[in-house]
């Protein structure tokens, strides 16, 4: 559900103190800074005098549409946690702020909603510093739609007008908005070349080609030895490790009995109506190996947060709509899930699979559907590729499909196009 955004009101007057505050501020932040020639490692973007005095005011930004660059002036609300919710204490995470004009203020559509970058989030994450709210900020970002409503990403500076400076982002010398893909191999950095420089629905378009082209389909039943080499045990010669239980289990152990290990569709066969086809019913990047009766338990879900005990996967609940698996895993299964909504668009006869904010839609509702949107954006942040996901990406792409997933190999890519 897209929040509601209030029409833009006057802009507040800006009184000769209330500059002298503002450039007094932006002094302390280059203070902070230190002297000599800044160095590309340690460049970072700052806002300026003039960009601080003119900072809109909530109401202008949530009337501005996506992709304006801006400075905005605010007080620190609240937090949000999904479309159209907001917590005001209780805090899951550091992760998002919620802005509004007033300090009082307790309507979800007169906020503008800011996603916190991670070297930002020790400082600014109400998680860790419930104190913030009430406190009115200066934010330096790009409007973009985020938690369904008005958001700011992007984050180059923040600021408090009460003159207390904090630290702010280290950016490309190109702009805030740079790909940080500077870590991956340069034959990785080429399969991705096409969608550098990109955003929303732009990125995900040049995403989905690129990770469409010469891929090689699986049949069924090769997903077997397929899964023993992606999904194979560092530590432990010819077993697996169970997506669910995280269980390291014999590689040959597989079948159908409950104490077995089967292959497990992050993507609910009967959720994108692709059954076991070639293609997204044997696509590696969402098919896992899990224990039988897990699997079972799990059955066409969709993921969100709470429920009772699962049972046999410790830390894995589920309730008559959901599924919430173990914390190690959460961001695996987002970057599946999102992997699958930006791969398979409707092409070769199956389903459009799109990711959405509903759960527990009714059979006839849900071909092509997975949810909770909001959930998988924050078990994304939370839970950051590691070494294992990253090695099974490489070895899908370099030993079996020949594709990538490219959440994985560049995480902040799901914050620009969702």
């Amino acid at each position: 559900m897209l929040l509601s955004s209030s029409s833009p009101g006057a802009r507040r007057a800006r009184t000769p103190g209330a500059v002298l505050l503002l450039v007094a501020l932006l002094s302390a932040l280059l203070a902070c800074g230190g002297g000599g020639e800044v160095g590309t490692s340690e460049r970072t973007s700052l806002l300026g005098a003039e960009q601080l005095a003119e900072a809109t005011t909530v109401a202008e930004a949530l009337a501005l549409g996506d992709g304006a660059a801006l400075s905005v002036r605010g007080h620190v609300v609240g937090q949000p946690t999904a479309p159209g919710e907001v917590a005001f204490d209780g805090f899951p995470d550091d992760l998002a702020l919620a802005l509004a004009d007033r300090p009082d203020e307790r309507d979800p559509a007169r906020m503008l909603l800011v996603q916190v970058p991670d070297e930002l989030r020790s400082t600014w994450g109400l998680r860790s510093h419930p104190d913030l709210l009430g406190r009115e900020v200066v934010l330096r970002g790009t409007r973009s739609t985020y938690f369904s409503g008005p958001g700011l990403k992007q984050v180059s500076a923040i600021a408090s007008v009460d003159g207390q400076a904090v630290p702010t982002v280290p950016t490309d010398p190109t702009g805030p908005t740079a790909p940080a893909g500077g870590g991956l191999p340069a034959e990785v950095q080429q399969y991705y070349a096409d969608a550098e420089g990109r955003t929303g629905a732009d990125l995900a378009q040049a995403l989905h080609e690129i990770i469409s082209t010469d891929v090689e389909r699986l049949h069924y039943d090769e997903l077997w030895e397929a899964l023993r080499d992606t999904d194979a045990d560092p530590d432990a010669p010819g077993r697996v490790i169970e997506l669910y239980t995280g269980d390291s289990v014999p590689g040959d152990a597989h079948g159908g009995d409950p104490d077995q290990w089967n292959r497990e569709h992050v993507w609910p066969q009967s959720r994108g109506g692709f059954g076991t086809s070639a293609g997204p019913g044997t696509d590696l990047h969402h098919v896992r190996p899990a224990d039988v009766s897990v699997n079972g338990d799990r059955s066409s879900l969709d993921f969100d947060d709470g429920g009772g005990p699962q049972g046999e996967a410790e830390d894995t609940y589920r309730d008559e709509d959901s599924w919430e698996p173990r914390d190690e895993v959460k961001g695996d299964v987002a970057r599946m899930v999102l992997y699958m909504a930006v791969r398979y668009e409707g092409g070769d006869g199956f389903a459009d699979l799109e990711v959405s904010e509903q759960v527990g839609r009714r059979e006839l509702d849900a071909l092509g559907y997975l949810g909770r949107l909001s959930t998988l954006l924050r078990w994304h942040e939370q839970d950051p590729p590691d070494a294992f996901e990253r090695a099974r990406n490489d070895t899908i792409f370099e030993t079996w499909q020949g594709n990538r997933n490219p959440f994985v190999d560049r995480p902040e890519w799901v914050s620009a196009i969702w």
